[in-house]
């Protein structure tokens, strides 16, 4: 934990989220918070003792706090006493990005690339369908992570996943020339939005559960849902709705996987397989960054049940997986 030793230095205080909150009662009937902190360096267990609850002495799940109290043994590991324990402040002049795991990017920066490339297409049908399903989830879209587990599940993780398959379209289209540019782009840009409804998150950006919609229908058919609604709002054809919703609900590559239908033509086809391999190329590197050089990652479950092996051979930034323009 980025804790700071102050005072005598038994203290430590600083800033972090809470990560899991139970009121719980000791043997004596006094009541406590169990609670497990964490920040971008990792988590531990905490306790608030004799906790006397109130409308300004109440927390959840996810809340942004200030903490200060001190480090005890217990059962052979390390607990952290709470002793102080406020939400954080405006005045507190600090960015929620640097204690929670976050993008490398900011939502503002990456979101301004991918309107850039929705201002570029020739398509105006396309432009205004895509711009418009953007309004709609603006403001979530900015700090929404793309998964509760797995590739992509931080802060701002959504558009960091979009805007990396944005970018690799962008490339594959310089490569084949026949693959409709506006047409993959837009898939691109859509193919996820439906999770800022699959998933609950917190302001933090921190995923909790899946949605009862997100768990009855799925990311896939919400996506598609909503774009026939925007997109019939706004006089969008039954052709290019027809074509964007179906790269929607095939872009999971088969039925093993979620997807409704399998990619029925080219840019369906691309979006699919560049979303794959964005997913595995950020698990890949998470795990492997995680473990020295010269080893082997635990059995990755996600990736085949693979041991992953770290060469230490990082090319440029190594864990920077996007980088500003």
């Amino acid at each position: 934990m980025n804790f700071t030793a102050i005072g005598s230095g038994q203290s430590h205080e600083g800033f972090c989220l809470i990560k899991s909150v139970e009121k719980k009662i000791t043997a004596k009937g006094v009541p406590y918070l169990d609670l497990v902190l964490a920040d971008n360096d990792g988590e531990i267990s905490a306790k608030l003792w004799d906790y006397k609850e109130s409308p300004s002495n109440t927390f959840e799940k996810f809340d942004f706090v200030k903490v200060r109290g001190s480090y005890v043994p217990f059962n052979d590991t390390i607990q952290f006493r709470v002793e102080r324990i406020r939400c954080v402040l405006p005045e507190d002049n600090v960015r929620i990005e640097d204690y929670v795991p976050s993008a490398c990017l900011s939502g503002e920066v990456m979101l301004a690339e991918v309107e850039a490339v929705i201002a570029s297409f020739a398509d105006d049908e396309l432009k205004l369908l895509v711009t418009k399903v953007i309004e709609a989830y603006r403001e979530k879209l900015l700090y929404w992570p793309a998964a509760k587990n797995l590739h992509h599940a931080v802060r701002s993780g959504l558009l960091m996943h979009t805007l990396s398959i944005l970018r690799l379209a962008k490339s594959v289209c310089s490569i084949y020339r026949y693959v409709n540019y506006d047409l993959l782009c837009a898939g691109a840009i859509l193919h996820d939005i439906a999770k800022i409804e699959e998933l609950e998150v917190a302001s933090t950006g921190i995923a909790g559960e899946y949605t009862v919609k997100g768990n009855l229908l799925g990311h896939l058919v919400m996506g598609a849902v909503n774009v026939d609604r925007i997109g019939r709002e706004n006089g969008i054809s039954d052709e290019t709705l027809t074509l964007v919703e179906h790269m929607l609900i095939s872009h999971h590559g088969t039925p093993e996987f979620g997807a409704a239908k399998l990619p029925m033509f080219i840019e369906a086809e691309l979006l699919s397989q560049l979303d794959l391999l964005d997913a595995r190329l950020y698990e890949m590197n998470h795990a492997v960054s995680e473990v020295e050089v010269g080893s082997f990652t635990p059995r990755q479950w996600a990736l085949e049940n693979r041991n992953l092996y770290n060469h230490g051979r990082w090319g440029g930034e190594g864990i920077n997986l996007i980088e500003e323009n």
